[in-house]
């Protein structure tokens, strides 16, 4: 039994002595490890150093391609087309029918003539986009593409060819539902 009680003594002789130690530095103590004995992470301070970088408040990374989301008329999704931002409206319309095409996508188009096509900002958007302006300067990464049919018919601006459809809709919806009402 005093054998028990003895290393019972002698444990709590070790913690104390353990827990002076540690709280060494609560008690405005200095820590007696140097810093040049501390394990250091390895790191690298200057990971540009080899570099030579100019930091200006304005500087962005320049565009190198741009990842644009069309959607033809009557399709169901978007045809996803990657193109440098230097390429203009035109361009973008080519590479999403041939896109479109090598997909195989449903519907099929009747020409694939990039010459009959007008790009939008959306389906409800009914001026078109200018061929020869420049995709950065759109300020948008999702279109719509539709047909020329009625500006060619009409031989109106090209620009209004999506307005011209829209007003033909409009007037067909609105005169049936003129039988329903009772006058």
């Amino acid at each position: 039994m005093s054998n028990s009680k003895n290393n019972r003594k002698e444990q709590e002789k070790n913690r104390k002595g353990k827990l002076s130690e540690k709280a060494s530095s609560f008690h405005g103590k200095i820590p007696t490890v140097a810093p040049s004995d501390l394990r250091r992470p390895k790191t690298l301070p200057d990971l540009f150093s080899e570099r030579t970088i100019s930091v200006l408040p304005d500087a962005r990374p320049k565009l190198t391609k741009l990842l644009l989301n069309v959607t033809i008329q009557g399709s169901l999704g978007a045809v996803q087309v990657v193109l440098s931002p230097e390429n203009t409206v035109g361009d973008l319309i080519t590479a999403a029918v041939r896109q479109y095409s090598k997909e195989g996508r449903r519907p099929i188009l009747p020409s694939t003539d990039a010459s009959l096509l007008d790009l939008h900002y959306s389906q409800f958007s009914l001026e078109s986009l200018e061929r020869g302006e420049k995709l950065k300067a759109l300020g948008s990464r999702n279109f719509f593409l539709c047909t020329k049919k009625a500006a060619s018919k009409d031989g109106d601006n090209p620009t209004s060819s999506c307005s011209k459809e829209a007003e033909k809709v409009t007037k067909s919806v609105i005169i049936p539902w003129l039988k329903f009402m009772n006058f």
